[in-house]
């Protein structure tokens, strides 16, 4: 790929209070590219967002040259192939598969639990939909209480009693954040960052859940300033560090910590990619899951994530043989092997994201159609 050359900084169109426009701005200032972050104003910005990319969802990046974009794992890899210097992908293959692996993890697995604290508890309910009602809804006449309502009841039907969650179920999904907190404590207590000394694809996967969410909502901003000092630590370090000024290399190996997270990517996350592209295989709208404990119940169906578990396939067997090998029996210790690929055949639509990340077809999740 030929380097880029940006002519003048990009624009990130999100919220301040967003998992994956918080996510796509500490890749911008880690990697050092110039941005300028304004808010999405609806409804008008969705008619305009869908004509450019085809989807409305947040963020978008609009390039200098004009160029929209979205879905930040792919506009990631774009400025990534591009960018000059050493970017955030270890050369040695089997880090690379587990940054990819870890960062998928991110993205859609630890959404529900983030949008579960922010909107299942009145003090989170309360904090973000005054926000959101001010950032994104400034322009659309009415009370702002009937604003905040409005999102309320929205990302709820949306996101967490929409999506599987439920009062049956919610002590054993925080259980799972609690476990992930006491596993990422132990990691930044001994390294900076996931794989040692400078910030890979890891981190800043990692960043979606946190920085504008579970370390920013009230309710679990508590829990981690009492049980997980170390990860706010992390949080603030990965948004003030620039991959410029970081002349270490990774650790070698695997660093202690990561054992455990492909624990618990083999009982909870990979089951439930299959459980998804069984559904979608099906065509249902909706399943129940039992996963490492908790029962689901109405999750919605994604096309997008049967993408996803195509896309971790092609990574691994993109490995040199020895890698593979290496990868295979790692994955197989950690219960990843298996669910990784159960399903020979999966439910993808023709050309299924091909024009990423400057068309879109499906959304993480089609929620309220």
């Amino acid at each position: 790929m030929t380097a880029i050359s940006l002519t003048g900084p990009v624009t990130l169109y999100g919220s301040n209070i967003s998992y994956f426009t918080g996510k796509m701005e500490n890749y911008l200032r880690v990697r050092g590219v110039s941005y300028e972050l304004r808010s999405m104003q609806f409804p008008a910005f969705k008619k305009r967002m869908e004509k450019k990319v085809g989807v409305m969802q947040m963020p978008a990046v609009i390039l200098p040259d004009g160029r929209w974009m979205t879905d930040t794992t792919r506009m990631i890899d774009w400025f990534e192939q591009r960018l000059p210097g050493p970017g955030l992908m270890p050369a040695d293959p089997l880090q690379r598969f587990l940054c990819l692996l870890l960062e998928d993890w991110a993205d859609e697995w630890w959404w529900r639990p983030a949008m579960h604290y922010r909107w299942h508890y009145a003090e989170g309910a309360r904090f973000a939909s005054w926000h959101l009602a001010e950032e994104l809804l400034g322009a659309v006449p009415g009370p702002v209480g009937l604003k905040r309502l409005y999102l309320q009841q929205r990302q709820r039907a949306g996101y967490t009693t929409g999506d599987g969650m439920c009062a049956d179920n919610v002590a054993a999904v925080e259980s799972g954040v609690a476990r992930l907190l006491a596993t990422l404590q132990s990691i930044f207590s001994r390294r900076p960052f996931f794989w040692g000394n400078r910030p890979s694809l890891a981190d800043i996967g990692f960043s979606g859940p946190f920085f504008r969410h579970l370390a920013l909502d009230p309710v679990p901003l508590e829990i981690i300033r009492q049980q997980a000092p170390a990860v706010l630590e992390w949080v603030a370090r990965l948004w003030n560090t620039r991959l410029s000024d970081c002349a270490s290399v990774w650790d070698n190996g695997i660093p202690d910590g990561i054992f455990s997270l492909l624990d618990d990517i083999g009982s909870g996350y990979l089951p439930y990619l299959c459980a998804n592209t069984e559904a979608v295989a099906d065509r249902k709208r909706r399943f129940d899951v039992q996963l490492d404990g908790v029962h689901y119940r109405g999750a919605r169906c994604s096309r997008y994530r049967v993408w996803c578990l195509q896309q971790l396939r092609l990574h691994f067997m993109s490995m040199p043989e020895a890698a593979q090998e290496e990868g295979r029996v790692l994955l197989e210790r950690h219960g990843c092997w298996e669910p990784l690929w159960r399903h020979e055949c999966l439910p993808l639509l023709p050309g299924q994201e091909e024009e990423l990340p400057f068309r879109a077809h499906n959304k993480m999740l089609a929620v309220h159609q």
